[in-house]
């Protein structure tokens, strides 16, 4: 079963982690209009995938922990994967756009 609702989903958090890794989960979650709830669960969907791990860091001066996501290479394999794929069905649709305008101007004239 596939818990993103489309590729574009899984893109854009492989996309959001890699360029913020050290975002709180909130903060990704409402930068990219998630529920908090539904953003765990797709990291917990990409961690299990092996697109992205967690590391635990620890602040010398205060002692206070905190996590970073990190994008694996197989993660950024599949985010390139992705990017491809979109740019080739943007590429197909505008195409197809072309053709129907293409169509009506020959009618019009």
């Amino acid at each position: 079963m596939n818990i993103f609702k489309n590729n574009q989903d899984q893109f854009e958090v492989l996309r959001k982690i890699q360029k913020k890794p050290k975002t709180s989960q909130r903060e990704l979650a409402y930068e990219l209009g998630f529920s908090l709830g539904k953003l765990n669960y797709c990291i917990k969907a990409l961690k299990k995938k092996g697109l992205v791990k967690l590391k635990n860091f620890q602040k010398k001066k205060d002692k206070i922990n905190y996590l970073q996501y990190v994008v694996t290479p197989k993660g950024i394999a599949e985010r390139t994967k992705l990017t491809i794929s979109f740019m080739k069905r943007k590429m197909k649709e505008y195409d197809e756009l072309k053709k129907e305008l293409d169509k009506s101007n020959k009618k019009i004239k």
